[in-house]
């Protein structure tokens, strides 16, 4: 990029930093695809507070006419970048309107996700059994998971007091740096306090960590290690699904749903800033429904 562009682009990421609070994570990809898009600007001698909407629509012609062509998804993703960005320069005087907001979104396929069913899900939380103090972590951990819906990165994040045992909830820090609330039911509550009080004071020789999920050296947990059990939980319920940290988040927006509670209060719950995200949980309903219907119905033959 040249020197103009590059200022722009820094004002962009320190405003998604500190005033939309995005995570490291999502400001690194969206400087990755800010990167590619100056690039192209360079290249044509263009400026970005000075672009039009036709430079704008070669841009995509030619990620998408390329050698190797970006995924839907991917693509909906860098476009959704570019007019983020020329929203933002046109919000901030920095630019002479807004060439973007005419190019639309590509439109993305939506893969269901997996979940688990109820039976499938009491399989796998059986798994840690006995009261060895990795089993009793394990099988909190796993509770919270299905039982509050927490992301991995909110779950390795707990610390001791983020789990209230009297009051029902679990207190996390999610996307962006936001906290919320979620209840947390019985079977979740009794196995944290069991960990708490019969386990997590034995992991290790000594507690390096006020984290409430430690490994044997008394430190925190990583995800990977959380990926890795989990997998292996799978294995010895007989499971033939994939099963990961998010597949439990899915199983818990699923059964609340398909339970009859309202969307606005999942999407609470699940921590989603926009209600189109938690939404994809109604048409997973709405699939279970047809697939009922077409297995039993006698005249449902496709």
């Amino acid at each position: 990029m040249n020197e103009s562009n590059d200022r722009l682009v820094d004002e962009y990421l320190s405003y998604l930093q500190f005033e939309r609070g995005l995570a490291d994570n999502t400001i690194a990809s969206y400087r990755r695809d800010l990167r590619q898009y100056g690039g192209f600007l360079r290249e044509r001698g263009f400026s970005a507070g000075h672009v039009e909407q036709g430079q704008i629509r070669d841009y995509l012609d030619t990620l998408i006419g390329g050698e190797s062509p970006p995924a839907r998804a991917t693509l909906a993703r860098k476009v959704s970048v570019v007019r983020s960005f020329h929203r933002f320069l046109d919000r901030e005087g920095l630019a002479r309107g807004n060439p973007a907001s005419g190019i639309p979104l590509p439109r993305r396929g939506r893969r269901l996700p997996t979940v688990l069913n109820l039976g499938e899900t009491r399989q796998l939380l059986a798994q840690p059994g006995g009261g060895a103090p990795a089993a009793l972590r394990d099988a909190a951990m796993l509770e919270l998971l299905y039982g509050a819906g927490l992301r991995v990165s909110e779950l390795i994040g707990l610390r001791t007091g983020d789990v209230d045992l009297e009051g029902g909830f679990v207190r996390c820090v999610g996307k962006g740096s936001k906290e919320r609330v979620v209840p947390v039911g019985e079977p979740a509550l009794a196995a944290v306090g069991r960990y708490v009080a019969r386990g997590r004071p034995l992991m290790g020789k000594s507690v390096k960590s006020d984290h409430l999920f430690l490994n044997r050296f008394g430190r925190g947990l990583t995800r990977q290690s959380i990926h890795r059990l989990l997998a292996s939980y799978a294995r010895k319920a007989g499971l033939k699904k994939t099963v990961s940290p998010h597949v439990l988040r899915h199983s818990f927006a699923t059964h609340l749903l398909a339970g009859g509670a309202d969307l606005r209060s999942v999407q609470e719950m699940l921590g989603h800033a926009d209600i189109s995200t938690t939404e994809i949980y109604t048409h997973l309903s709405q699939q279970k429904l047809k697939d009922i219907y077409y297995q039993s119905h006698p005249r449902a033959k496709r």
